[in-house]
């Protein structure tokens, strides 16, 4: 049976997420790995996460990388040159620090290529037949394909406290409603577990929902 395996929040957490990998089963050919989003900012090593990501495109065959809210934040900020408080506010400098820019000011060429390519083909959505995968949430009473780009990279209790049935269930990060267990209801999936925060880094594997931590 093919199997798909979806991780939460990482927030520049490498240690976290090669010990996650280290822990997965995974099928390299047949099952599907999906990142979460909210790659970057807060932790310590947001370009070595990002290092780690490109290596695994590489390896495994299905893989599929959400985009969060932190990632379009450093967007609106590198490439845009906007919200920079609201990015160093929520860990951008972090990230800055990582990629060996703080203090030298914004300079495209010191991101690798292949990481502003990464940066900038992340998805919003992914949907498989039981399944949507989303950052943030989705708004009740709306299609997926319809949804606002913010309410997908923001919303939180709007969704997290809705009882809608979205047809399949949504699984999604960006709130840690706790740091020891993912949110299940019947409806929802919540990954985000505060890995940056001291707490864990979460990953469900489906169909079973057997829950990984590390």
């Amino acid at each position: 049976m093919k199997k798909v395996f979806a991780i939460g929040d990482i927030h520049g957490c490498r240690s976290h997420l090669d010990k996650m990998l280290e822990r997965l089963d995974i099928n390299f050919e047949n099952d599907t790995l999906v990142f979460i989003g909210d790659y970057i900012d807060r932790g310590p090593d947001s370009r070595g996460v990002v290092d780690a990501l490109l290596d695994i495109r590489k390896k495994i065959k299905n893989v599929v990388f959400l985009k969060g809210n932190h990632e379009q934040m450093f967007l609106n900020y590198y490439r845009e040159g906007k919200d920079e408080e609201l990015f160093m506010h929520n860990g951008g400098l972090n990230t800055l620090i990582s990629y060996g820019l703080a203090g030298a000011g914004k300079k495209h060429h010191a991101i690798p290529d292949t990481h502003m390519e990464f940066f900038t083909t992340l998805q919003s959505w992914y949907m498989t037949e039981d399944y949507i995968f989303v950052h943030a949430g989705l708004r009740p009473g709306i299609p997926v394909e319809k949804q606002d780009t913010d309410d997908l990279l923001w919303i939180r209790h709007d969704f997290i406290n809705s009882h809608y049935n979205f047809g399949k269930i949504v699984i999604f990060g960006h709130t840690p409603l706790s740091f020891t267990a993912p949110l299940i209801n019947k409806n929802k999936i919540g990954l985000d577990t505060g890995a940056v925060y001291g707490g864990k880094l979460s990953c469900v594997e489906l169909p079973e929902m057997k829950i990984h931590q590390v």
